[in-house]
Order: structure tokens, then C-alpha cells, then sequence
């Protein structure tokens, strides 16, 4: 029987240092559809949704990671009157930079 997963496990890969296979100790087909689910998600898109997405962003203020990451999550384009969802983000790179 396998053993019952911690609560704040996420079912991911290791995220430590660690000399054994990169999916862990658990089950490797885990692994291997996490990193094929980021692969996917990551996929470069056409020059041309590229291009119109890097526009948006740029006019919200955000970089183009932010907002393909935000289209990702959340499975909608930000408009301007998403103002405080925009807000929180511009919070959190603050809080992300090194000093």
C-alpha cells in the first residue's frame, strides 16, 4: 500500500537537493506528466499571438511572463479593469526581487 502523501505535498517532483532519480521517491509516471504538462503549457506560441500578448502586457503595465502566467492560472486575458488583479501582481514582484 502506498504511503499517504503530507498535506502540503503538491504530488511534484522534488524540489531539494537529492542524488537519486529526478522524480524522487514516488511514482515516476507523476513526474514525467508534471514535465510533460510544463512543457505543453510552455509551448512557444505563434509570433503573432506572441506579439499581441507582449502588447497587452506592456499596456498593463506587466512583463510577458506575468501575463501568460496570469492566462494560464486563471484562463482569462487581464483588462484594465482588472486593476486590483493587476495591483497584486505588481505587489508580488516586489516581493520576489533579490536585495
Amino acid at each position: 500500500m502506498a504511503r499517504r502523501p503530507k498535506r502540503t505535498d503538491n504530488g511534484g517532483p522534488p524540489l531539494d537537493d537529492y542524488d537519486g532519480p529526478p522524480w524522487g521517491e514516488g511514482d515516476a509516471y507523476i513526474f514525467f506528466a508534471w514535465q510533460a504538462a510544463h512543457a505543453k503549457a510552455w509551448k512557444a506560441p505563434s509570433r503573432d499571438v506572441m506579439l499581441m500578448r507582449l502588447d497587452k502586457a506592456e499596456r498593463l503595465g506587466l512583463t510577458y511572463e506575468e501575463y501568460t502566467l496570469e492566462l494560464l492560472e486563471r484562463g482569462r486575458h487581464l483588462q484594465e479593469e482588472d486593476a486590483e488583479r493587476i495591483t497584486e501582481i505588481k505587489a508580488a514582484r516586489k516581493r520576489r526581487r533579490p536585495r
